[in-house]
């Protein structure tokens, strides 16, 4: 995927959840929206500009982020999510992620939390995470920088979270869901056949059919989910016409498209930058 922002360097992915050691993008929707079952491969952060942010997670239950707050997502999680654009305004936030070299970096001496899928807030009110956006925008926008100073630097507002008490996790399962979607993510627009993402797992179809159904997903649910949520990462961050969106992911074209993401999302693809009337 290739999403607009500022990356530590380039890469032929999204420029957002696998770009460099850290990437940052602007996220925008106009209609309110429920997005079901979304994975997060790397540790990611919303910090909330405009609207709220509703998450449904499996451990929590229900969790609120308002206008100011950081929500942080673990690596390797699933959640339902909901975004709540203000009246006669977008829901507005910036996306960040961390590789985990980084989270290793700071938080691999702590003891392993117990709840490690779980969403963390923190808020406007008491932390001022605004903070910590500050410190990253400078360093990823800083092009004097060599980068062995600017990668210590983006380490910055990380042990600032940690002194604030926050405590993120740096053992990753290496989940099943997440090496097909890396696979992919490669080429989304690739018709991927079973029989050769089985050949690149060095498996057999009956195998990789087994190796899959622990994750409750089997091979043709992941493929359409990883290009349905690319679709709706770059609707958020980009201005590229959906279109040539569906093209970049895989799709026949925009019908297909618009079809499938509204029988996933329960909305059009045009809505989500386009308030519905």
């Amino acid at each position: 995927m290739h999403l607009s922002g500022a990356h530590i360097k380039a890469s032929p992915q999204e420029a957002g959840p696998k770009a460099g050691e850290v990437s940052i993008f602007p996220i925008s929707q106009a209609t309110p929206a429920t997005f079901t079952d979304l994975y997060f491969q790397l540790t990611f952060f919303y910090f909330i500009e405009k609207g709220t942010k509703r998450v449904l997670s499996p451990t929590q239950g229900e969790v609120i982020g308002r206008e100011g707050d950081l929500m942080i997502f673990p690596p390797e999680s699933m959640v339902t999510m909901e975004n709540r654009p203000v009246y006669n305004n977008n829901y507005r936030a910036l996306g960040v992620s961390f590789t985990h070299d980084l989270i290793k970096a700071v938080f691999a001496d702590l003891p392993t939390p117990r709840a490690t899928n779980g969403v963390q807030v923190v808020r406007a009110n008491t932390h001022h995470p605004a903070d910590i956006l500050t410190m990253i925008q400078a360093n990823l926008d800083d092009q004097t920088l060599p980068a062995p100073i600017r990668k210590h630097r983006l380490l910055e507002p990380l042990i600032w979270l940690r002194e604030q008490g926050i405590h993120l996790p740096t053992q990753i399962q290496d989940h099943p869901i997440s090496q097909v979607r890396s696979l992919i993510e490669t080429d989304l627009s690739h018709p991927w056949r079973t029989d050769e993402v089985a050949q690149h797992f060095a498996k057999s179809q009956a195998t990789m059919r087994r190796w899959l159904s622990k994750t409750g997903q089997g091979f043709a649910k992941i493929l359409l989910n990883t290009r349905l949520e690319h679709g709706l990462r770059l609707l958020q961050t980009t201005d590229t016409q959906v279109s040539q969106i569906a093209l970049d992911c895989g799709f026949k074209n925009h019908s297909h498209f618009s079809d499938a993401f509204r029988k996933r999302f329960g909305i059009r693809p045009k809505d989500i930058r386009l308030a519905a009337i």
